[in-house]
């Protein structure tokens, strides 16, 4: 089993490199099933100007270009904030084998809170799912960042 506190650890310096940035502070780590680390990222919907380069979207991208195969079967993927319904598609997409997260997403949340789309046994492939690693460090970020701005 991958030490899923060590990598929750890297995507939370991930967010907050994004939210130092101005971004959303959500942060992703791609791990394949060795422990490797593929990919990791920050939110960059602002800087990129692109609506989809959530964190998400932007390890699959890399961790796809790194192993030369969009297919990413045995990774898993790391995520602060429990990821939003075309992430959680992405993700169904690649095949990624499981997903990791710290805080529930109680407004777009579709991997357990909202929907769960990634274990919806209608779609032709499911993810495991485990939730609640360093949710209260993950969730403080995301609301410190809100709070401030609206200030």
């Amino acid at each position: 089993m991958l030490d899923d506190m060590k990598y929750m650890r890297q995507a939370l310096e991930h967010a907050r490199i994004a939210g130092r940035q101005g971004e959303v502070p959500v942060g992703a780590v791609l791990v394949d099933e060795k422990g490797q680390i593929l990919a990791m990222a920050g939110n960059m919907p602002m800087r990129q100007c692109d609506p989809t380069a959530h964190a998400e979207i932007l390890v699959l991208r890399q961790g796809a270009r790194k192993i030369g195969n969009y297919r990413l079967t045995g990774t898993t993927l790391y995520v602060t904030i429990e990821p939003c319904s075309m992430c959680a598609g992405a993700m169904l997409l690649a095949r990624v084998k499981r997903l990791v997260y710290g805080a529930r997403d109680p407004k777009t949340g579709a991997c357990g809170t909202l929907y769960n789309i990634v274990q919806d046994a209608r779609l032709n492939h499911c993810l495991e799912i485990s939730q609640g690693i360093l949710a209260d460090e993950c969730r403080s970020l995301i609301q410190a960042f809100f709070q401030k701005r609206r200030k």
